[in-house]
């Protein structure tokens, strides 16, 4: 069994293990390619046939992560119109995202 924590960042939970790449939002700004970021909000842990489930968070559990690279995600359209009215705006939005590899989850 391996081991993987459940944690929370940016308002989205992930479920990680050591080694894992993930795509989470960018709440820290200037982070470049080889910085630490910690999540420190972790609400379940399981190491082998123990498993912590937080209440909410569980207690003295950090996991480490390093930033691979800033990235930023796809363009989505956001169209809002009334009919009958002439009303029509358009807006693009473009989401900044770190993309991140666990090193370790420290209970």
């Amino acid at each position: 069994m391996t081991d993987y924590a459940i944690v929370e960042h940016g308002g989205k939970q992930y479920r990680v293990s050591p080694g894992d790449e993930l795509m989470v939002e960018r709440t820290e700004a200037n982070l470049s390619a080889g910085d630490g970021l910690t999540f420190e909000r972790v609400l379940l842990v399981s190491q082998g046939d123990d498993v912590r489930v937080g209440k909410p968070l569980v207690e003295g559990v950090l996991v480490k992560t390093q930033v691979v690279s800033p990235v930023r995600g796809e363009k989505i359209i956001v169209f809002k119109k009334k009919r009958r009215k002439g009303y029509k705006r358009t807006q693009g939005h473009r989401q900044d995202y770190y993309r991140v590899r666990i090193d370790s989850i420290e209970a």
